[in-house]
């Protein structure tokens, strides 16, 4: 991936402190929402660096620490499931980001954004920032983050949630709706990690 054309457009403009942004985990059932935002040094090489929905796991595992290291800052933020049913999932993805961005060490000048949506009824970016669509195979940053967000969100339902929930097996499924996930929820009904306003079908089924 050749990951460093927006970066550098905005490194030609006078912007020295540019972080990728990305979240995971909007459309699973339960869980939180996940954001990272990552701040690499120019030109940075990180060999198989891309987009982490084309990396197996193992890979982004390996990318992880990788990413952490070289990086002049980095930060993991999320939004619990309880909140995601109060503000809904677009104000907690924009609000996940968003705190992503203001727990890096190094402060951004501007945040390079991945998708087309900056704001929410009651969540929206503050930080200066440039929307791309498709940005976690397009920018070296957004790519960084989209690993940094979907690692950690991936080791908390596999190394936290199910351990407090082990009747919903979250490490075989990682709260996406797949037929186990479901056929846990006919047995068990919702825990409280769950995101009961993703569920409205399934109980107007049940």
């Amino acid at each position: 991936m050749n990951g460093w054309i927006f970066e550098e457009e905005q490194w030609s403009s006078g912007v020295r402190s540019v972080c990728g942004v990305d979240e995971a985990g909007a459309g699973p059932l339960a869980g939180p929402v996940y954001a990272a935002a990552v701040i690499l040094p120019p030109h940075t090489e990180i060999e198989g660096l891309d987009d982490s929905k084309k990396l197996t796991e193992r890979r982004r595992e390996a990318l992880f620490s990788v990413i952490q290291e070289r990086a002049l800052a980095w930060s993991v933020a999320f939004v619990e499931a309880e909140e995601i049913d109060r503000i809904d999932i677009l104000n907690a993805r924009i609000k996940a980001m968003q705190l992503a961005i203001d727990g890096l060490a190094v402060p951004a000048e501007l945040a390079l954004v991945d998708g087309n949506r900056d704001h929410g009824s009651l969540s929206a970016l503050t930080t200066p920032h440039q929307l791309i669509v498709k940005g976690d195979s397009r920018s070296a940053s957004i790519a960084a983050a989209s690993i940094l967000a979907k690692v950690s969100r991936d080791r908390f339902l596999t190394g936290v949630l199910d351990r407090a929930y082990p009747q919903y097996q979250f490490a075989r499924h990682k709260g996406y709706g797949t037929k186990l996930h479901y056929e846990m929820l006919d047995q068990y009904g919702p825990s409280p990690v769950h995101r009961l306003s993703f569920l409205k079908k399934w109980e107007r089924r049940r």
